[in-house]
């Protein structure tokens, strides 16, 4: 009985740290944005993996609250392309108009970031382009490599630039100095070197239509005033936690195993609390993450620990009688956790594309095959440790006589050899008690979870360590 308590008390623990851990995310990082306001979302520094979380949280909560638009307050020299191809993919998915005020700097990746949005208004001292692809050390690529990465980058800023309404020789010039813009009989830029453009350029207007921005404004608010936009200015502020966001994620196979490994041995060594706390923080850490990433909402956090309690009923009351619980609580918990790495924006179709869950299904992957091999190997090699003998050994001691405390002399004459029978005391999980003839003693499975009351059958001895299966498997 005491170790029914025990496993449920394990079990409560878990369910309150991941509660703990993502019950007061929604605290963190979200602006009181109402219907019609226009969302100013700074962009500043290098384009790095830890400014896509809060890009990309930014966004989605412009949708949510149903802002007018989305105004990126521009002054980056660039970063990483990856990151530069992520955001665009953010930008391309919006629903609602973007701006971005270009407040001085708008170079390199950068300028791809600018193209993915619909309007593009500069300050009068202000540049962007030179968004050729570098090396991290700043030289050039080597000739192969340069040719295939400018093709590919050329195509999809091209195809950035015509989706938001911008010339797309203008945009791939940026990026290829091979690349001459004529708008006519004009020449815009020839060949040789990429193109680049300050304000009073980029606004040019020829037959009537600029070459890039609409316009030279001072702040964003000259800016909301000539693009016409009413509603209140409110700024989303990234938050400390978004720059761990990003690295929890990236982290999220390592997560996932962590949590399903702790949550295998803390029903295979009786009395040892840690593996169900380090369990409960991967997990915890895991929803955590991709909520400050943007990626998941408190929802997922529900439909886990709907699955969780699922499996405890199934594990504490139907165990070897019916396997509907555990089988519907372990589809649920491995669908929140693949729910809570798809990339889903507001107004896309509930049922994610291949493309969506080609991250979530290999992250997925990789946790549970890793998951598989290791429990495998623990299953084989942990029963022969010191560390779980002394556990196995504390399991709850039912009422009656026990060999474990038994003189040596009585012990030997009561000794068992494989294939005699008796009974459970205890649930075996995989130790616990059993019956045999008068006397109550120390036994374990090799793995498997046997009810109370259950007829067993020795399998092997070594020494104090008696080895059984259930009779019915015999």
């Amino acid at each position: 009985m005491r170790s029914l308590v025990q496993a449920a008390r394990i079990k409560l623990l878990i369910s309150f740290l991941i509660c703990s851990l993502t019950g007061v995310a929604p605290a963190l990082g979200r602006e009181a944005i109402r219907k019609g306001d226009v969302a100013v979302v700074p962009l500043r520094g290098e384009v790095a993996p830890a400014l896509l979380a809060f890009l990309r949280r930014a966004v989605k909560t412009a949708e949510t609250s149903e802002a007018s638009a989305i105004v990126f307050d521009m002054n980056t020299y660039g970063g990483r392309l990856d990151t530069a191809a992520d955001i665009v993919n953010a930008l391309n998915q919006t629903k609602i108009p973007t701006y971005t005020f270009i407040n001085t700097n708008a170079g390199s990746a950068g300028a791809i970031i600018a193209i993915a949005t619909q309007h593009i208004f500069m300050a009068p001292v202000s540049a962007i382009g030179a968004a050729a692809p570098i090396l991290p050390t700043g030289e050039d690529l080597p000739a192969t490599a340069k040719e295939k990465t400018i093709s590919y980058w050329s195509a999809l800023i091209r195809g950035s630039a015509i989706k938001n309404g911008h010339n797309p020789d203008i945009a791939e010039a940026f990026m290829n100095k091979d690349k001459e813009v004529k708008i006519g009989d004009r020449a815009i830029h020839p060949k040789g070197a990429v193109l680049t453009f300050n304000a009073q350029e980029a606004t040019e207007k020829i037959n009537g239509k600029p070459l890039l921005a609409e316009g030279v404004v001072d702040s964003i608010a000259d800016l909301t005033k000539k693009a016409g936009l009413k509603g209140n200015i409110v700024t989303i502020e990234p938050t400390g936690f978004e720059q761990i966001a990003f690295w929890i994620t990236a982290l999220a196979p390592l997560l996932l195993l962590g949590g399903i490994l702790g949550a295998y041995l803390e029903f295979k060594i009786p009395g040892a609390t840690w593996p169900g706390v380090i369990s409960a923080l991967c997990f915890a850490l895991f929803f955590l993450g991709h909520y400050l990433a943007g990626l998941a909402g408190w929802e997922v956090v529900g439909l886990f620990l709907l699955g969780m309690v699922l499996v405890m009923i199934e594990i504490l009351f139907f165990a070897h009688s019916t396997i509907v619980f555990g089988v519907v609580g372990v589809f649920l918990m491995l669908a929140s956790l693949l729910w809570t790495m798809i990339d889903r924006y507001p107004g896309q179709n509930f049922f994610p594309t291949g493309k969506m869950l080609a991250v979530p299904l290999l992250n997925m992957f990789i946790a549970i095959v890793g998951s598989f091999i290791l429990i495998a190997l623990l299953a084989r090699y942990l029963p022969r440790t010191s560390l779980y003998r002394r556990f196995a050994l504390m399991d709850s001691n039912p009422p009656g006589p026990s060999l474990a405390g038994v003189p040596r002399q009585f012990a030997t004459a009561l000794a068992l050899t494989p294939g005699d029978h008796g009974t459970a005391v205890t649930v075996l999980r995989p130790s616990g008690k059993a019956r045999f003839a008068d006397r109550i003693i120390d036994v374990v499975t090799e793995g498997e979870f046997i009810a109370p009351q259950t007829s067993v059958t020795v399998i092997q001895t070594d020494g104090m360590r008696v080895v059984v299966k259930s009779a019915a498997q015999s």
